[in-house]
């Protein structure tokens, strides 16, 4: 679909800021590598290859059973005997000494072997497999563990992908409904004004001095916190923040002389409000967008760090964070947790500010 001229001038202006063009540039790539998580790292294999037959056991069950074992429930890939049996093609030699049957098949002197092989992902851990390390956790960065270990023994590289995914979703999730949430009642109490604004402020101001942290607690305390649930406490506390600057935006264009005219002319308010003010509201709109995701990926890591947001097997940047804390003997963690937050929030601020200027009418290209 071709762009408008308007929306043209807009990407031109875009990138024309070669800082937040790059920027965009480098998130999309790490957020896009981070959507395949799972074939990143993963303690199960991507591809296996038993008795010519391809199974993908990060993405389907597979039962011990199912290789020759004697378990119904899922394998565990890393297990000598179930490594044994997929190699063999499931000798039942496997099951009685697997580090024999091993050699025997190195070898070529296993009787009824199949061979079959396993792809592993580039990091063979998931952000919940704790290792057996060999000696103390948290351990330090190896050619195991690019960024170390935490002191449960998970690998510090895994968390890190997993929980940039978590965190860049939680915060795009939420500011897309308190966005959605927050122009629209700015809109409705600038553009109408009077006892509608009246009621609205009364309201606001009731709403911004409930202690939304208390409230989180309570919740936390009733029911089992998940990402929706806290998705849902965010976008209950968060839409208020885009309210004032949309309804000061639509209490200065609502007597323009083009809103008179389209009144005259029998345009619908909602006409007038979202397809002729609102586009004028956005420079403002789009100014406090980097506050809002910055401020909710910080209050993910806050509450994480507090133990009241996710739980703790969740890959939080916020509970590296605590771990960082926790372990000063253990400085990985706290340079692993102090580049990833830099390097994400610097990224999004850079880009919103190209994002900003591109729909400022003031400024062209050049």
């Amino acid at each position: 679909m071709a762009l408008s001229p308007l929306n043209r001038r807009r990407w031109r202006n875009f990138k024309a800021n070669r800082r937040a063009f790059w920027s965009l540039w480098v998130l999309l790539v790490l957020y896009g590598l981070s959507l395949f998580a799972e074939v990143l790292a993963n303690d199960k294999p991507l591809l296996v290859s038993y008795r010519g037959e391809l199974r993908a056991p990060f993405a389907q069950f597979y039962s011990e059973e199912s290789f020759g074992g004697d378990f119904r429930t899922e394998a565990n890939y890393r297990q000598p005997e179930v490594r044994c049996l997929i190699r063999s093609g499931g000798v039942e030699a496997c099951l009685d000494d697997p580090d024999a049957a091993l050699e025997a098949l190195e070898a070529g002197t296993l009787e009824g072997a199949d061979p079959g092989w396993v792809l592993w992902p580039p990091i063979p851990y998931s952000f919940n497999t704790i290792n057996d390390i060999g000696r103390a956790a948290p351990s330090p960065p190896d050619r195991n563990h690019w960024l170390g270990t935490d002191d449960t023994a998970r690998d510090v590289m895994a968390r890190v992908i997993y929980g940039f995914r978590l965190s860049v979703s939680f915060a795009l999730i939420v500011t897309f409904f308190t966005s959605i949430l927050g122009v629209a009642a700015g809109a409705v109490q600038g553009y109408f004004g009077g006892w509608v604004d009246l009621i609205f402020q009364r309201v606001l101001e009731i709403w911004g001095s409930t202690p939304s942290l208390y409230v989180i607690i309570i919740v936390a305390a009733i029911w089992r916190m998940n990402f929706w649930l806290l998705v849902g406490l965010m976008v209950l506390f968060g839409w208020t923040s885009l309210v004032g600057v949309v309804r000061a935006e639509f209490l200065r264009a609502r007597n323009f002389e083009y809103v008179r005219a389209a009144r005259a002319l029998g345009v619908s308010d909602r006409v007038i409000m979202f397809r002729h003010v609102l586009p004028n509201a956005m420079v403002a709109t789009l100014t406090m967008l980097p506050f809002i995701i910055t401020g909710t990926i910080g209050s993910l890591a806050v509450l994480d760090f507090l133990g009241f947001g996710l739980p703790a097997s969740a890959p939080s940047l916020g509970e590296l964070t605590l771990q960082a804390k926790q372990n000063l003997q253990a400085p990985w963690l706290a340079f692993t947790a102090f580049g990833v937050f830099a390097t994400m929030l610097s990224l999004l601020v850079f880009i919103f500010e190209g994002v900003r200027d591109a729909f400022d009418p003031r400024k062209t290209f050049q």
